[in-house]
């Protein structure tokens, strides 16, 4: 529903104020209301609508991962951490409520645990190529060099296109020592529009020559 609400926010907005107020029950009516404050940048209006749909429904955990994410974004994370792991209470098999932690882990600098989060992420759902490189940074960052080899090719096979996904394949077979093709997906990398580090250009580049 809200991902076809970009072109007139101002009405869906209006509308859904409307229905809150005629059904005050309504767990996605507060809920959709939130995410569209969220789209349209309301984000205080955003958090009371999502905490609304959350007081109405103790188990819903999509509000409580969508609150998450707006206090990750406002740099909250231990209300973020407490969000998600909320919402893992309720359902522990949410992928993007793992993946999240992940994230606020990863910003944390606890990486075995940012690892942990992702793997438990990815094993409920393997088909979500932005977690595979999220692992892969951390595994880069832990030095465990052929696993995060491994999850970047596992991460561009669901996303062929994204030149971050190049670049962290990139990263990972340098490390790996395989230099050759570390430039191979370092300039496809830089084809797609990434920004890749000067000085990693250049150290990839004297490798090669």
């Amino acid at each position: 529903m809200v991902e076809q609400l970009q072109e007139d926010l101002p009405k869906v907005i209006e509308e859904l104020e409307k229905k809150c107020k005629e059904h005050p029950k309504s767990v996605m009516a507060f809920h959709h209301l939130g995410l569209v404050y969220m789209k349209a940048g309301r984000i205080p209006d955003a958090i009371k609508a999502l905490e609304k749909a959350i007081e109405l429904d103790s188990l819903g955990s999509e509000s409580m991962i969508n609150l998450g994410a707006i206090y990750f974004g406002q740099g909250n994370l231990d209300k973020a951490r407490e969000l998600n792991e909320q919402a893992l209470s309720v359902n522990p098999e949410s992928a993007q409520a793992h993946a999240n932690l992940g994230l606020i882990w990863q910003q944390h600098n606890e990486i075995e645990k940012a690892v942990a989060s992702y793997e438990k992420a990815l094993r409920h759902d393997p088909k979500l190529a932005s977690i595979w490189m999220n692992l892969t940074s951390v595994l880069t960052m832990k030095g465990d060099d052929e696993r995060a080899v491994v999850a970047a090719r596992k991460g561009l096979e669901l996303d062929p296109d994204s030149s971050l996904g190049h670049n962290n394949l990139a990263v990972a077979l340098y490390f790996s020592g395989n230099y050759a093709d570390a430039k191979i997906h370092m300039e496809k990398a830089r084809e797609l529009g990434y920004s890749v580090d000067a000085n990693f250009v250049m150290s990839l580049q004297e490798k090669t020559a």
